[in-house]
């Protein structure tokens, strides 16, 4: 705190000329030298400098709120919501996306670019489909395989959407924007068949993301049985272009050369000048409008092979003397013999879903999509050491001891000030949607940065949505036994009370210990999500909680006496995650810390090892709305 100026004024001598008083002028008033007296309290007193010291922290308490707190965190939207502007639903035809970015103000919504393009993200993403117990990815295995295939930014995500009918991929004015291979499944005339999106290919670039890109398409092209090269019509033909066609006219596939962004009869004459690259077979469409699009996917299906043909048992008919049996005995329930039971929980009864869908989440450069290519034993998605390479969504299904997972890599999630393209915004976006249609989410840590405050705000996110969570510390070989011997090998036991003393809120969920890079820790990153997903749909019977009620002393539990209720009984309503109703005598909110005594009851009679516990109040008399 700076030293207080005094008070004794300078003779007339040692002023300044300019603060001097003129001849028959009178002399100046002592101006306000304090802060109270500049912000009007009065006088230089200590009663007004209090009040100005604590209207100064109130302040600072407003403009820096703790963001750690899964509290905090609640129902809290990515993008700013507009005061009394509807949110847009497009992007604007006047300019590119690329460019409205830039500008100070929208001049249709009047309000800074930065908020509008999240809300475009938000819009967008609404859009595209989720993979989730709500939307399972369909068993397409014995299904032809169509591959998409082109240079950057002449519309490859586009003509994949069109095919599809979904906005799976993410379409933008920025080239290299879709990197991953992104798969879906598309129907034509009573035939189906899956097609892939590749990245944008430059064979002769010796770049990292290019040449992993590059990699990738090569794999889809791999499997292919048809492939679909797209071209811009209304450029000139380019280096990467003519590379391309030599490269797909010796792989011995069929290949279709979709001429992409003729719009309009006039621009037809353009297809001529796209014959020299040696393709019979070359369609004019236009993936923005949908024109052509009919013409290419016949040509196509004509040459994909016949998809295995499946016996469907027909329909049994009940005769006259069997219903007369069945009025008569009621309906049989029976399975017959040799039916395969839906697979049921061992002790709860509760029915375990085909596939449990996993979401891979953190910061960039964690060592996700690293981790997604170790547990799949696969190179299914692009690693590299720059941040933000994954931008897609990228899943790959993994049975282990007879349990489908899912696992999703998604984008890594990052703050709003570091977000520039709209592309990164709406990878930001759709990661935050994964992860709310995911049954598990992995938050992945960095052991060599330790926990920062964005892992404390990517998990709040997990917490809130009601996801399962399991800890990962990535990386942990780099701490654990260092190579140039800088420092004495790291403890795990220190690093998890650290870890804890940070993410207080997730004290529920397990912390596992591997490198991806190497592969070690996988199978106990495999036990905990077998334990996890099984502590997640465990049902407890009214008669057990009742039970347990009775051998709880409540009160021990931190709560205020006007917000202390009595429970009279109280059951499970809901499994994943475990949610429970609490029968009181009083029409008061639970205090928090009354919550997490319970839950804490819960977990140490019970487990529900790594899964959010929710409760929800019903009381006897309510309070009556006036």
């Amino acid at each position: 705190m700076p030293p207080r100026p005094s008070k004794k004024r300078l003779g007339k001598k040692h002023r300044q000329a300019s603060t001097r008083p003129k001849k028959g002028a009178p002399a100046p008033r002592n101006r306000p030298t304090t802060g109270a007296q500049l912000a009007g309290v009065g006088n230089a007193s200590p009663k007004g400098r209090k009040v100005l010291a604590a209207a100064r922290r109130k302040a600072e308490a407003k403009r820096h709120l703790p963001t750690q707190s899964p509290e905090r965190q609640r129902g809290k939207p990515i993008a700013p919501e507009h005061q009394g502007k509807p949110t847009p639903t497009g992007l604007p035809s006047t300019k590119s996306r690329a460019a409205a970015l830039h500008d100070p103000y929208d001049p249709e919504l009047e309000v800074p670019t930065e908020a509008a393009a999240w809300s475009r993200a938000e819009s967008l993403a609404a859009q595209m489909p989720v993979k989730g117990p709500s939307n399972p990815e369909p068993r397409t295995s014995n299904l032809p395989l169509i591959a998409i295939c082109g240079r950057p930014n002449v519309g490859k995500s586009t003509l994949f959407n069109r095919l599809t009918g979904s906005r799976r991929s993410i379409v933008g004015d920025e080239p290299g924007i879709t990197r991953d291979r992104i798969y879906s499944q598309l129907e034509w005339l009573n035939r189906e068949a899956r097609i892939v999106d590749t990245g944008g290919v430059l064979p002769d670039d010796p770049e990292l993301i290019p040449a992993e890109i590059f990699r990738q398409a090569q794999a889809a092209l791999a499997e292919a049985d048809a492939i679909i090269m797209v071209v811009d019509g209304r450029t000139e033909l380019a280096a990467p272009d003519l590379e391309l066609s030599r490269l797909l006219l010796r792989s011995g596939k069929p290949v279709f050369l979709a001429v992409n962004k003729i719009d309009t009869g006039a621009l037809i004459p353009l297809v001529e000048d796209f014959r020299r690259l040696g393709f019979a077979n070359i369609v004019p469409v236009s993936a923005e409008h949908g024109s052509g699009i009919g013409d290419l996917l016949d040509d196509v299906f004509s040459t994909l092979p016949e998809p295995d043909q499946v016996v469907v048992a027909p329909e049994a008919t009940l005769t006259e003397t069997d219903e007369m049996e069945e009025d008569a005995t009621g309906p049989d329930f029976s399975e017959p013999p040799g039916a395969e039971l839906t697979p049921v929980h061992p002790r709860h009864a509760e029915h375990i879903p085909d596939e449990t869908p996993i979401a891979i989440i953190g910061r960039p450069n964690v060592g996700k999509s690293t981790l997604l290519n170790a547990l799949t034993g696969s190179s299914r998605a692009i690693v590299s050491p720059i941040a933000g390479t994954t931008r897609d969504a990228v899943d790959e299904l993994v049975v282990r001891n007879g349990q489908a997972l899912r696992f999703i890599d998604t984008a890594g999630i990052r703050r709003k000030g570091k977000t520039r393209l709209m592309a990164e915004k709406l990878s930001v976006v759709m990661a935050r949607r994964h992860l709310e249609s995911a049954d598990i989410a992995l938050l992945v840590l960095d052991a060599t940065a330790g926990v920062t405050a964005l892992d404390a705000t990517i998990g709040g996110y997990a917490h809130e949505s009601g996801r399962s969570v399991i800890i990962v510390v990535n990386k942990w070989d780099l701490v654990s036994r260092p190579a140039d011997g800088s420092h004495p090998p790291a403890s795990q036991k220190i690093f998890e009370e650290q870890l804890r003393d940070r993410l207080k809120f997730l004290d529920y969920a397990p912390v596992v210990f591997l490198s991806a890079a190497s592969g070690t820790g996988l199978d106990g990153l495999y036990r905990a999500i077998s334990r996890v997903a099984r502590e997640r749909r465990k049902r407890i019977t009214t008669g057990q909680m009742n039970r347990f009620l009775a051998h709880i002393d409540f009160q021990q539990a931190p709560v205020p006496l006007k917000r202390r209720v009595k429970i009279y009984y109280m059951t499970q309503a809901a499994v994943a995650p475990p949610t429970f109703v609490l029968f009181t005598d009083r029409d008061v909110p639970l205090h928090f810390a009354f919550e997490r005594f319970l839950a804490n009851r819960i977990r140490e009679s019970f487990g529900f090892a790594g899964t959010p516990i929710r409760f929800h109040s019903r009381p006897r008399n309510k309070r009556s709305k006036d």
